[in-house]
């Protein structure tokens, strides 16, 4: 799939750039305003060393700022030492009366009925239904909707 453009439009920036505004001094205010309250909040959250000073903060609102401290680069790789090893050898379980008994091998299940299943009848839209006698088999046969 190809990429174009509609017609008329243009890849090329032809604008001329704004130039940027002066600081106002109601900008200024509301600045002072915004770092004060930004202060206060890393101090309610103990994050002091993340407090900034007037110049750190108008750099931050102007898009100039950098980090104080930036995150440093990890000087050696992790390597896997292998698994750990409990330093115990033996740890006793523990016994009590109040304990549930242990877990036994289930009974294997057997059919003890008089009736015997001579087969699976299907009815209508593969409904399976089991079969006991041959009398039953006949009326299934028979059954119609």
């Amino acid at each position: 799939m190809t990429m174009h453009l509609e017609r008329g439009l243009t890849t090329l920036n032809t604008r001329k750039r704004k130039t940027k505004k002066k600081d106002t001094k109601a900008d200024i205010q509301r600045w002072q305003k915004e770092l004060c309250d930004y202060n206060k909040k890393m101090r309610q959250c103990h994050a002091h060393n993340m407090q900034m000073t007037w110049d750190e903060y108008v750099d931050y609102v102007k898009g100039r700022y950098k980090p104080k401290n930036p995150p440093t680069a990890i000087k050696e790789p992790w390597h896997y030492s292998g698994p750990s090893v409990r330093q115990t050898e033996h740890v006793p379980s523990l016994n009590s009366k109040d304990s549930f008994t242990t877990a036994t091998k289930r009974k294997p299940m057997e059919y003890t009925g008089e009736r015997r299943l001579l087969g699976i009848a299907t009815m209508h839209k593969s409904n399976l239904v089991p079969v006991f006698s041959e009398d039953e088999a006949v009326e299934l046969a028979q059954m119609r909707r």
